[in-house]
């Protein structure tokens, strides 16, 4: 086969032009047959440089990044992942990898954002690299949860400082247990961290749909009874509050001084009237 250049697009869009005598030096180097390059359909040097990843492999992403139907930005968006999520690498073509989310979801992933977990081999492909992935999720939200824990008691301050875990307003709150049990920064209000969790695409507006760990935003207080928020359009009200979902009806908060600062309640009705959406932060 006679190569005597080709052209590389990535997800940044960026190009490169390799010569002929480095594909060369690249196909040389990789080992790899004519019928492995048949397999995948493409003969790019891409696919030679990726061959020592192993199909099947685990992987992790190193940043967000778009799920899609081919292996190219013009294949349509099939789900994301976001940085920290474990996936298994499937297999590898033209600087993308063909990944399977925990959910069992499959596409081609710009090799950029994901890497190859060391020590990961074909034995975790399967059912078993989904299954391993899942624990991983709950995990993380039960160290949230943990963290959050550690502040119950502490003093409600609307508007306090981001900086300090002295006071806590509510999105304060929420903020500072993801920080501090997850390492992710949440931005910093409520409205923000709910325009956030719509950017993710993980927003559910069914309170049976929510999961523990989830985010939980809430419009302004009307009233005690259902009829006080009858007719109102939620998609329309502006986020006055924000608390982590705990299930079993249960709430982990802060909202008033009153109340004793950060606090598990009940996922009262009078939350259920106000209750706009929710969504998972990982």
């Amino acid at each position: 086969m006679t190569i005597s250049s080709f052209l590389k697009s990535n997800e940044t869009g960026e190009i490169h032009i390799f010569s002929k005598t480095s594909v060369k030096r690249l196909m040389a180097g990789a080992l790899l047959s004519a019928a492995v390059l048949g397999s995948y359909g493409y003969g790019s040097v891409n696919e030679v440089a990726a061959a020592s990843v192993q199909s099947g492999a685990s992987g992790v992403a190193s940043g967000n990044v778009y799920m899609r139907s081919q292996p190219s930005t013009s294949g349509k968006v099939v789900d994301r992942v976001y940085k920290g999520d474990s996936v298994q690498i499937l297999g590898s073509t033209s600087g993308w990898y063909k990944i399977k989310n925990s959910e069992g979801k499959q596409g081609y992933a710009s090799s950029k954002y994901i890497t190859q977990k060391s020590g990961s081999s074909n034995s975790n492909s399967g059912s078993g690299s989904e299954s391993a992935a899942k624990p991983s999720t709950n995990a993380t939200v039960e160290k949230v949860i943990s963290a959050g824990m550690k502040y119950l008691g502490t003093p409600y301050e609307f508007g306090s400082n981001r900086s300090s875990t002295k006071t806590f307003d509510c999105s304060a709150f929420v903020r500072r247990a993801y920080m501090d049990g997850a390492g992710i920064t949440l931005p910093g209000n409520s409205r923000t961290q709910g325009q956030w969790i719509k950017d993710k695409g993980t927003d559910v507006y069914n309170i049976s749909q929510l999961k523990r760990g989830d985010l939980v935003f809430f419009m302004s207080y009307r009233g005690s009874s259902a009829s006080a928020y009858a007719g109102v359009n939620k998609a329309t009200q502006r986020i006055t509050h924000v608390a982590i979902y705990l299930g079993d009806n249960k709430l982990l908060h802060t909202y008033s001084k009153k109340s004793g600062g950060v606090l598990v309640g009940d996922f009262s009705s009078s939350w259920k009237n106000r209750f706009l959406y929710g969504g998972s932060v990982l």
